[in-house]
């Protein structure tokens, strides 16, 4: 891939990457200043104990019993704590005589092989070492059912040879569709109990239809299966644990709703009504589904363009842990050759194709260099005012309690009581080859 690349962004002079950077090469840089985020939001200090106490509900722990053998979703996600969740939920199955084992509940995520997503909850510390129990990895399923609409349920075969199945999952608002149901119990049902096949006829509808479906598919399995009840976690702004429950399983449909505005009222958007270029350093699968969440920067595949309406989006780099799934690169207007070189089409495309929305897997350009990512989106704005850009730097979209902005958004900052701007004044580093080293205080 990098070879191919290198030779597209070569010039008639066959210098590499000439004519670009000769483009490009009068685009300044703003200057920057960095803002605390201080959304109110409370934390769980104490994870284990935040899950024997969920667990201490009642039409919960107490109808397992001695002897019998319970399936726990892992996910494709990167929950914080998750580990720790899982491995203090096992110690209470085995304290009271249970059999756990864990099985990957991820859609087609991890290639869509059953090895790709063991090494997917490996990569989040979960395995049969760290957890104490077998880890049943399979991308069989089983029918146990039809929809309202015809829609055939699958279930995973490893799971439904348990006595019971728990799913475990963060309840939090999608990034490509709305509804009563979005991403929380519901959809560990419809989509990663029922692995590839059954997140494809879930999605069988298009987006519009996904809440309503998720509904039926997981109304579906509740029956089908033996699902006496699941975990959900709520997380604060900034990817920490904010809240953990227990919820049995004839409550999900009527509880799940709750959870889910709880969590909607937690998410730290962007909080600007208009920028002109967000820079997001890295996106991958584990901060969210389409690489960086839509809720934060305001840019979904299938909703379209909301606050803050930034016309151009870059992104430089994919995280490690999404190994080479760049689902929601089609959000950008930018990348850079470094994450263009790390792009795995045999991860992301079987994601793609379950998930049936190529629009988030369409390539940006692709510039040779961070630098001359960040230099294209300055480049190509038109809207910005009297030529004062508004950027909004970000990590990622789970990293927003801090984050850098140029100074045409500080008088917008500064009337915002949620903002904190620190003193200095910063500018985005870069080295010889052009990739982003951090921002570093300009000397005045």
């Amino acid at each position: 891939m990098k070879h191919t690349l290198e030779n597209l962004h070569r010039g008639d002079s066959g210098s590499a990457m000439n004519k670009i950077e000769t483009m490009l090469s009068g685009v300044k840089p703003p200057e920057f200043y960095r803002v605390k985020y201080n959304f109110p939001s409370d934390t769980v200090t104490n994870i284990s104990k935040a899950v024997t106490e969920a667990l201490a509900r009642k039409g919960t722990l107490d109808r397992i019993l001695p002897g019998q053998t319970v399936a726990i979703t892992g996910g494709s996600r990167e929950i914080s704590g998750i580990a720790m969740i899982l491995g203090t939920f096992i110690k209470e199955l085995l304290k009271i005589g249970a059999k756990p084992f864990i099985f990957p509940a991820m859609g087609s995520h991890g290639g869509a092989t059953a090895q790709g997503q063991r090494e997917v909850l490996a990569s989040y510390g979960i395995t049969q070492k760290t957890m104490g129990v077998p880890i049943h990895s399979s991308m069989e399923t089983v029918k146990v059912g039809e929809t309202p609409q015809g829609l055939p349920v699958h279930a995973d075969k490893y799971a439904l040879g348990a006595d019971h199945i728990i799913p475990i999952g963060r309840i939090k608002p999608h990034t490509d569709f709305k509804g009563r149901y979005e991403s929380g119990l519901m959809k560990m049902l419809a989509i990663g109990l029922g692995k590839q096949h059954g997140a494809n006829l879930c999605h069988k509808m298009g987006m519009p239809k996904m809440s309503e479906n998720v509904l039926a598919f997981g109304k579906e399995l509740l029956d089908a299966c033996r699902i006496p009840f699941g975990i959900g976690i709520i997380e604060n702004a900034f990817h920490q644990t904010h809240r953990i429950v227990a919820v049995p399983g004839e409550c999900f449909e009527e509880e799940e709703p709750d959870l889910l505005l709880q969590a909607k009222s937690l998410i730290p958007a962007i909080p600007f009504d208009k920028v002109d270029v967000i820079m997001c350093q890295q996106m991958g699968k584990e901060i969210s589904g389409t690489g960086m969440d839509s809720n934060v920067i305001g840019r979904s595949a299938s909703l379209g363009i909301s606050k803050p309406y930034a016309e151009r989006i870059g992104i430089l780099d994919l995280t490690e842990k999404t190994h080479g799934n760049f689902n929601g690169v089609g959000l950008g207007d930018a990348i850079s050759q470094r994450l263009f070189s790390k792009m795995s089409f045999e991860t992301t495309y079987p994601n793609t194709i379950t998930a049936l929305e190529p629009n988030a897997v369409k390539i940006p350009p692709v510039m040779p260099t961070d630098r001359l990512c960040f230099a294209f989106c300055l480049s190509t704005c038109t809207q910005a005012e009297n030529g004062n850009l508004r950027v909004v730097w970000i990590k990622d979209t789970l990293s927003m309690d801090s984050f850098f902005i140029s100074e045409a958004l500080l008088a917008a900052a500064d009337s915002d009581p949620l903002l904190a701007v620190e003193d200095g004044v910063f500018l985005p580093g870069f080295d010889r080859e052009g990739t982003f080293q951090g921002f570093q205080q300009a000397v005045m």
